[in-house]
């Protein structure tokens, strides 16, 4: 029980460390938006919570305002309101964009979200130009670079504050190792490196904490497994819907850990799609040390075992592919 208590003592420290964090949500009335924002309000580390969406965000934000905890909700709705609801905001986190239905190409889904990505960013670039920025909008190989140039075009860049969320691959690896294992889910720590799609998802499961072995062919089934899990939630979903609660969920504990690292905490890692010079591609997600003005240190590969750097070696031409894409669109976007 104690260390439970002590975590519970170090969320209360923290909340009163900096108790004013002010995170909006950009697609607070989607999938994924409406429970990311329900374990936003639900934190002592959020004191303003401000939603954002094309429409709908009244209706969810006066629900959330209801729950007895202390942040307080606005919602706002269209983009001539977009203006106000970044004004003063410490984090912005971007779930908005269309999920991939069946029968939808990547490509369809890359216009989609691409251009969404980039009118978003650029209201950021704008009205909260020292925003952390947290992207979870699809693909991530792609919507980092877009982000990234629209700061550059507006002269706010700052690589260190604009991340990739890729979480959800963390998580599901910690869940499906401690599955194999007979481990506690919540004690598993394995980092995964690389990009947010297919083969770019590189989990380095030589690196879990604990340490785990696995035969090679179930090594490699359970790889293919992280890599294809959000086809396995689309397919059980049968057409309605992609993974937004275990996507919520991982969105949220990347929030809670960047709020926790900006208000003084040591010792915050947590990986992320960033701006890196680890590899041959611009950008690459490994594990990153997180401080008060974001990423304080990448972390890098450490020592990959011979299936891992097979991996990393493999997904190159795609990474390279995909954020290329990214670059493209952003210089072309008005």
């Amino acid at each position: 029980m104690i260390s439970h208590h002590s975590t519970l003592y170090n969320v209360f420290v923290v909340s009163f460390a900096q108790n004013n964090a002010k995170v909006a949500v950009l697609g607070a009335s989607g999938g994924i938006g409406q429970p990311l924002s329900l374990l936003l309000k639900n934190s002592p580390l959020v004191s303003k919570l401000s939603l954002y969406d094309i429409a709908h965000t009244p209706g969810v934000a006066a629900d959330l305002s209801h729950i007895e905890t202390r942040a307080s909700v606005k919602g706002f709705m269209g983009p001539e309101q977009l203006p106000e609801c970044l004004k003063g905001c410490d984090v912005v986190v971007i779930p908005a964009g269309v999920p991939r239905k069946p029968g939808m190409t990547r490509d369809d889904l890359f216009n989609t979200n691409a251009s969404i990505v980039a009118s978003l960013t650029s209201a950021c670039a704008k009205h909260c130009p020292e925003a952390m920025i947290c992207i979870i909008s699809n693909p991530v190989n792609s919507t980092i670079p877009i982000a990234s140039e629209v700061f550059k075009k507006h002269g706010v860049y700052n690589p260190n504050k604009i991340f990739g969320v890729t979480t959800l691959d963390i998580v599901r690896a910690n869940t499906f190792v401690a599955e194999l294992k007979g481990l506690d889910p919540a004690r598993v720590t394995v980092p995964v490196i690389g990009g947010h799609a297919g083969k770019t998802i590189i989990p380095l499961i030589s690196q879990c904490t604990p340490k785990v072995e696995f035969p090679q062919d179930q090594l490699e089934k359970l790889t293919a497994r992280i890599q294809e899990a959000g086809t396995e939630v689309v397919q059980a979903k049968a057409g309605a819907g992609s993974a937004t609660l275990s996507m919520a969920y991982a969105g949220a504990r990347f929030v809670f850990s960047l709020l926790e690292a900006m208000s003084g905490k040591q010792g915050v890692v947590e990986c992320a799609f960033v701006r890196s010079d680890v590899t041959e591609v611009p950008y690459f997600s490994t594990p990153l040390q997180l401080g008060k003005k974001g990423m304080e240190k990448n972390l890098g590969l450490g020592k990959l075992s011979p299936f891992e750097e097979k991996m990393v070696a493999a997904a190159m031409a795609e990474l390279k592919a995909s954020i290329k894409k990214g670059e493209e669109f952003a210089k072309n976007f008005k």
